[in-house]
């Protein structure tokens, strides 16, 4: 599979060869491809455009865009705007790290949730809410935390079934 991986690299960056801006966009097709900045796709990256390695990583981790391990299979955005804020988003986020044992920014070791907080989600009449995926929980309440994540470990169990 690797070997793939370095054509298709190798195919953006013929893409982009010589054009202004030529790092971000490559990186980000790359990103498109994997959901993240693999390494040895880096390293290919700054050898076919003779640039140093360091210099591929100034940009990945300067833009927040950018992410440098693999995406986890479901991702929970928790929303500290405002009215999340005051209404208990931050109780809900601190349930949500002790019961998957990871902070904002982390995956679990399995990769199976990846936790972030958001600004807002255009939410505020259902605060405090939350977003797995592409689904929005509105008016959560810690106590239902564990039942909402158990049916997301669920339905990936019944699926491998």
């Amino acid at each position: 599979m690797e070997e793939k991986e370095i054509k298709e690299t190798k195919s953006l960056i013929q893409q982009w060869k010589g054009k202004e801006v030529n790092i971000i966009m490559i990186l980000h097709e790359i990103q498109e491809l994997h959901g993240y900045i693999p390494r040895n796709l880096a390293l290919e990256l700054s050898k076919e455009l003779a640039i140093p390695l360091a210099r591929i990583y100034e940009v990945v981790t300067f833009y927040n865009f950018f992410k440098l391990t693999p995406p986890a299979r479901h991702n929970i955005s928790v929303c500290m705007g405002t009215a999340c804020y005051l209404n208990g988003a931050t109780q809900i986020l601190e349930e949500i790290k002790n019961l998957l044992h990871i902070k904002e920014g982390e995956s679990t070791p399995d990769g199976q949730f990846y936790l972030d907080i958001v600004r807002c989600l255009g939410c505020c009449g259902l605060a405090p809410v939350m977003k797995i995926d592409d689904k929005i929980y509105g008016k959560v309440k810690k106590s239902e935390i564990m039942d909402t994540l158990s049916n997301y470990i669920k339905e990936e169990e019944n699926a491998k079934a």
